[in-house]
């Protein structure tokens, strides 16, 4: 089953990217589009099993893709994934930051220890791969990089460790884009929103009522599917957007715009793009699971 791209084919022929937390999710997502264009995806993860099953689905589809597990919260793990991959293929021509995770819980209740592991995930593991990145191949020939946020518009309650990191990473972003652009380095970011994602499923059954009840605070009323931020992200890895750097690329269906001064009724006007044939609909959304008990993030 190929994948249905609205890109054209051989848009990244001969490009070797780098996708962290590419076993699972929008990550999985994202490298089987990539690898459909052309691109050849290093996987990026900290557990083997779903690393090596998705570059296996990408390889039987025709792609080019290969696993190589890594904690990327570490300093040396990530200089030395990094050095492998220029030493093995010469260049690195894009990142996408996406490893990333986090759990529910109010402020008042979380531990130093756990605020850290979540900031450590979804800031500094990013902010370590683009470094390395940078360092030990962009800043000699140029690149692209794309990191992964979420919509932290409106504060996170119940997950404030994580909006803390994610608008950390998006003024990172933003610096970044202007300290490389003289190496032809581009960096921006993607923010989804309520995504229909394997990494629902990874929340215990307290939240589920409130994962089914999300699409009524969404303008177009539906959540995103994982193509929709795949979509996103490669346009950001392209050529098309050579001019654009230091951005964010909200893909929310417009959910922080909601207000009850504006009560939108519930509608099916707004069908969604899905061009992944592997993709599975969530359990806690009526789905089967998206292949069995894989995770988002790693």
């Amino acid at each position: 089953m190929t994948y249905r791209s609205v890109f054209r084919d051989g848009l990244f022929d001969g490009r070797v990217v780098i996708v962290t937390g590419g076993g699972t999710g929008i990550g999985r997502c994202t490298a089987h589009e990539l690898a459909a264009l052309g691109a050849r995806c290093v996987l990026v993860g900290r557990r083997r099993g779903p690393l090596e099953a998705t570059a296996a689905e990408i390889v039987d589809a025709g792609g080019a893709a290969e696993a190589r597990p890594c904690d990327v919260r570490d300093e040396e793990g990530a200089r030395g994934l990094v050095a492998s991959v220029v030493s093995d293929h010469g260049h690195i021509h894009g990142l996408v930051n996406n490893a990333g995770g986090q759990f529910p819980a109010p402020l008042a209740e979380i531990s130093a220890k756990g605020f850290e592991a979540v900031v450590r995930t979804n800031l500094v593991g990013g902010y370590l791969m683009a470094r390395e990145c940078y360092r030990q191949a962009m800043e000699a020939r140029g690149g692209a990089i794309v990191n992964l946020l979420a919509d932290f518009w409106r504060g996170m309650p119940n997950m404030g460790h994580s909006g803390a990191a994610r608008a950390g990473a998006a003024n990172l972003t933003m610096t970044e884009a202007v300290e490389w652009a003289a190496a032809g380095v581009r960096v921006n970011a993607v923010a989804p929103g309520w995504v229909a994602s394997s990494g629902l499923d990874r929340y215990d059954a307290a939240m589920a009522d409130t994962i089914r009840s999300l699409r009524a605070h969404v303008p177009l009323k539906r959540l995103a599917t994982e193509s929709e931020v795949s979509a996103a992200i490669l346009f950001l890895l392209s050529d098309a957007a050579a001019f654009i750097t230091g951005t964010v690329l909200r893909v929310d269906g417009g959910a922080p715009l909601m207000t009850p001064l504006w009560p939108i009724p519930d509608h099916d006007r707004a069908p969604a793009f899905d061009g992944f044939p592997l993709g599975r609909t969530p359990r806690v959304l009526g789905g089967g699971g998206a292949d069995g008990e894989r995770e988002q993030g790693d």
